[in-house]
């Protein structure tokens, strides 16, 4: 009878074991899709944010790079959390790819999709960012957020930072909208 059930109990492991499965790697095929939706998503995110905010396009062009997340999905019930991939960008060349991930509490309800863009100012606050195994807005630099009225204009006070911020929502520039704590990860793409 013991014999049989260790039978029994080998055959169930060997069954569990076989019905596990790895994901693979992803294809040299997979990594370039993901490259292109990626780079899309961010010249139409830059599109429009020199579309709909006057001076953005000028504002962006005198940083050493800039960081784009388009679509980043926050969404939650008193819990919440945000997600999105994006390009870093020096001149028209993407330098990497990244993922941004967020979680806040109190008043969440309901979903909502962003565009946020980091424009790293200064040479020293773009290699601490390149250096960085996870770089967390706010804990690793202070963001300066431009928001709405400023017409994405830097002004003397926001000029002096080494990071700049702007979240744009489909109502425009997001006003009362942090990016504080939001973490940044570099992807292997």
């Amino acid at each position: 009878m013991k014999r049989r059930d260790l039978i029994a109990a080998a055959g169930m492991f060997a069954l569990a074991l076989g019905a596990c499965s790895t994901t693979p790697p992803p294809s040299a095929t997979d990594i370039a899709a993901s490259r292109r939706e990626i780079d899309s998503g961010v010249n139409a995110a830059l599109a429009r944010l020199y579309a709909d905010t006057d001076g953005t396009k000028e504002t962006v062009a005198k940083a050493k790079a800039v960081l784009v997340v388009p679509r980043v999905v926050s969404a939650g019930l008193v819990i919440g959390g945000s997600y999105g991939r994006g390009a870093l960008r020096i001149g028209d060349r993407t330098e990497g790819y990244y993922r941004a991930t967020g979680a806040s509490f109190g008043l969440v309800a309901g979903a909502e999709s962003s565009d946020i863009f980091l424009l790293f100012m200064t040479d020293k606050a773009l290699e601490k960012f390149r250096a960085s195994s996870g770089w967390t807005a706010g804990v690793d630099a202070s963001v300066a957020l431009v928001k709405e009225g400023t017409s994405g204009r830097a002004d003397s006070e926001t000029a002096r930072h080494d990071v700049l911020g702007f979240v744009l929502s489909n109502g425009g520039l997001m006003a009362n909208f942090s990016i504080e704590g939001t973490k940044l990860s570099k992807l292997d793409l």
